[in-house]
């Protein structure tokens, strides 16, 4: 079989090479990225014979699936698959498998370090220190004893309640069902408006679908309190950004730290964000540590490998 890499996955050549000669070994082919494919008519000339394919989160259209004439497994080194096409692959009998789980503790303490900045005035101070400032003026807050609200239980949002719960903070929780691991670490559920409402915190970490879209918009934001902070490191659509914006310019909230939007930075100069008010703005790098890469080549290949034993792992199709 033919196993093509359609993107890189931030990991160096030798690294991937390594982990993959289980399959050159087995006498498989194995086809290294280590550029971003420019074209979409680029990806589907790289993909056209290609047995499986490698992505992580750049878009995979029914264009590029439609060319790959033998292509029968997709082995996505990410934990979203919006991006994917899965009309198309459902039509062609695709299976499509996600890297579930390589970015929980990097994503989970991503979100706590945007908590911390945005409470202790982190680069506010930084600021004030290459002006030659001093600490007069400012004043910041712990994150001991807050109520934090966690949008979507699933793992990164328990690694979060996890994370926050040493530092003494109260849990609350909304998702579609109750998780038991969830119960067990202290997590309280409310309904999406009591979360909003109670929270000193809300976090985002729901997964984007059609009924999570702008869950957090001008009606929940609205429900905030005034010292409230939002923070969103799961998906930039979860979060209605000209509401927020307006939010944080009105001083309806207090902060935001924001690291992914509705596209993949860099984000236009015009979005609204960009120019809001006491928000930290991240370039969609909660994942990006080097050791959460490497876990994800891991379980990319891990996925091949049980596909075809037969015994598919992570499967999202």
């Amino acid at each position: 079989m033919k196993i093509t890499m359609l993107e890189p996955l931030g990991v160096k050549e030798e690294k991937i090479m390594e982990m993959a000669k289980r399959f050159t070994d087995a006498g498989h082919e194995f086809v290294f990225c280590g550029e971003p494919i420019k074209t979409e008519e680029e990806k589907a000339e790289r993909a056209k014979d290609a047995d499986v394919l490698i992505i992580a989160n750049s878009p995979l259209t029914s264009n590029v699936i439609n060319a790959a004439e033998n292509l029968k497994m997709i082995s996505v080194g990410f934990t979203g698959v919006d991006h994917v096409d899965l009309e198309a692959c459902e039509k062609k009998g695709i299976r499509v498998c996600n890297a579930q789980g390589y970015a929980t503790d990097s994503t989970g303490e991503m979100t706590v370090a945007l908590m911390l900045a945005c409470l202790r005035n982190v680069v506010p101070y930084d600021k004030v220190v290459r002006e030659g400032g001093t600490m007069h003026g400012f004043q910041h807050n712990t994150l001991k004893g807050k109520t934090i609200g966690i949008v979507g239980t699933g793992a990164i949002g328990r690694k979060v309640g996890e994370l926050t719960k040493a530092f003494g903070c109260r849990l609350l929780g909304y998702d579609v069902v109750e998780n038991q691991a969830a119960l067990d670490l202290g997590i309280e559920y409310k309904t999406l408006e009591e979360v909003f409402a109670e929270s000193d915190i809300v976090t985002m970490h729901a997964p984007l679908l059609d009924s999570t879209r702008n869950l957090a918009n001008e009606k929940t934001i609205g429900l905030m309190k005034k010292t409230g902070i939002l923070i969103n490191c799961a998906r930039g659509p979860l979060v209605d950004s000209q509401a927020l914006a307006d939010a944080l310019n009105e001083g309806r909230i207090a902060k935001a730290g924001i690291d992914v939007y509705e596209m993949e930075p860099p984000i236009p100069a015009e979005h609204p964000l960009l120019n809001a008010k006491n928000v930290i703005l991240t370039p969609h790098v909660a994942f990006y540590s080097e050791e959460s890469l490497e876990h994800r080549v891991g379980i990319v290949c891990d996925n091949i490998t049980a596909w075809m034993d037969g015994n598919p792992i992570n499967v999202k199709l």
